[in-house]
């Protein structure tokens, strides 16, 4: 198995290149996805972030109301580090989970958007940093999702420098091109993490032999 972790700043096409990877066969771990599931209605991770900051984060129908609970915490350094306390486990044991449950020989993606921000390179085989350039990353967020470019520039500016995400790459995958060539590319990393899948697989096995 090789993991490896997926990141890049936002409207830089990471979605897209999971997508692309997935495609390719990729086992695909999202920690956004996962960590909207851990605070559904019913999860123990619900009932936990309701212990934390009370009933006023629940929508009406009883789900977790979330632009409610951003304004809470994105404002407070320590109430945002609470509410990490409590997400966070719970994301790494189900990410365990469902690694635990891919093939040998799989290659395992883990899309993390906060890969650089949290300093979790070490935990995966090799590091891909999908990259684009700030401006080109503005427009897709002014443009495609609709955001006002102050939100759009204070979104980004939260993040990570472009500088830190590059110095933790293993793999950039360059995303100022059009759709055919960001598959290709996305086409030509995969045959190289198949090889590295194949290579660590086969060490084991041939080191008592050396």
């Amino acid at each position: 198995m090789l993991k490896v972790g997926l990141t890049g700043g936002i409207g830089a096409g990471k979605s897209e290149v999971s997508r692309l990877l997935v495609e390719c066969g990729a086992v695909l771990i999202d920690a956004d996805r996962i960590a909207r599931e851990v605070v559904a209605p019913g999860t123990p991770g619900l009932a936990a972030v309701v212990e934390a900051f009370g009933e006023e984060v629940l929508t009406p129908d009883g789900a977790l109301d979330r632009p409610r609970l951003g304004s809470i915490v994105f404002a407070d350094p320590e109430k945002l580090a609470v509410l990490n306390s409590i997400v966070h486990p719970l994301v790494g044991a189900r990410s365990r989970e469902l690694e635990a449950a891919a093939a040998e020989d799989a290659v395992v993606v883990h899309d993390v958007p906060l890969l650089a921000e949290n300093g979790l390179a070490p935990l995966y085989d090799l590091v891909i940093v999908v990259d684009a350039d700030p401006e080109t990353q503005l427009d897709r967020l002014v443009r495609l999702r609709g955001m006002t470019e102050e939100d759009a520039r204070a979104r980004m500016a939260a993040q990570a420098t472009r500088e830190k995400r590059l110095q933790i790459a293993d793999i950039v995958i360059d995303n100022d091109v059009p759709l055919p060539e960001l598959r290709r590319r996305v086409k030509d990393v995969w045959a190289e993490l198949v090889r590295r899948a194949h290579v660590s697989r086969k060490s084991p096995e041939e080191s008592p032999g050396e």
